[in-house]
């Protein structure tokens, strides 16, 4: 008997579909980062996070930059939005303002928050503009050739640095705790649970929430380093990333391949922006004053 007539013992049963592709658009896969990128994982776990955060995702909204990390605007399925270069904070922060019924998520790169963004990262964490924060780390400029990055640790080599950066490199969890955030957490691509937990808890904290992504970029930053390929990297981070919960934020820089504190390190509680100019216009203006977002 032909073989090719044979018929099959079983039926192939249809595989159930990823839990997370309910949160993508399905029709513009696939995506743009390429092979062991540490943003596609981050994206994993922000559509897990959300599935289990319980928010209403009809009045949740993601703003991201210009960057590798700023394409995840594309294709996340939410009403979102691609914005300017280094304006995804105070363009998020409109939104929330004209309607603060809104959860509004920044998500966006290192560069791109802290380099051209970074007097608006600071400012809406002093006045606790009511946004969740999210980086994806990977200490380079990705997208335009591996340029040095306000991220990039002391010795790395960058395009713009090729003997190596002699420049001091930002400590995220402390500029964020230095400049008011209410919530802040580190957590690399290897922590997927761990991650997923930081993002729902920060979406669902109100006031400026802040979780930095520790991410691998094996086209630039690794192979100008010699660092190996994605899952090399992988290896460091589990290797090397050591719980820091509670920590002093000011005890978490990140030196060239060296320890990472990983961690939860602030969660507390003060007024967001607008319950503060509530507030305070009700007390100086008294009853005539009519509270802007509050039903």
């Amino acid at each position: 008997m032909n073989p090719m007539e044979l018929e099959p013992v079983c039926e192939t049963e249809e595989m159930p579909e990823h839990a997370v592709l309910s949160y993508l658009r399905k029709d513009r896969m696939p995506h743009m980062w390429c092979p062991g990128c540490g943003i596609g994982t981050a994206v994993n776990c922000f559509g897990r996070a959300l599935g289990e955060s319980g928010l209403d995702l009809d009045k949740t909204t993601l703003v991201s930059g210009i960057g590798c990390t700023g394409r995840v605007a594309g294709y996340v399925n939410l009403d979102s939005f691609h914005t300017t270069h280094g304006r995804a904070i105070p363009f998020a922060t409109g939104m929330k303002l004209a309607n603060p019924e809104l959860k509004v998520v920044v998500f966006s790169g290192d560069g791109d928050l802290f380099a051209i963004g970074g007097n608006h990262f600071i400012h809406a964490a002093r006045r606790n503009m009511d946004l969740t924060v999210i980086c994806v780390n990977n200490f380079t400029y990705g997208m335009t050739g591996g340029q040095v990055a306000p991220t990039t640790p002391p010795g790395a080599i960058q395009t713009t640095m090729p003997f190596g950066n002699h420049e001091p490199s930002f400590n995220l969890p402390h500029l964020a705790d230095a400049c008011g955030a209410v919530y802040v957490a580190r957590w690399t691509v290897y922590h997927v649970k761990q991650l997923t937990r930081a993002m729902k808890e920060a979406m669902n904290k109100r006031g400026f929430s802040f979780v930095e992504v520790l991410a691998p970029c094996p086209t630039l930053y690794s192979r100008r380093n010699r660092l190996g390929n994605g899952v090399e990297q992988l290896k460091y981070y589990k290797e090397n990333s050591v719980l820091k919960h509670g920590a002093p934020t000011a005890e978490l820089d990140i030196g060239f391949q060296g320890e990472i504190g990983v961690g939860k390190f602030v969660d507390r509680e003060r007024p967001t922006w607008l319950d503060a100019m509530n507030g305070h216009h009700a007390k100086v203006i008294g009853e005539q004053y009519r509270p802007w977002g509050v039903r």
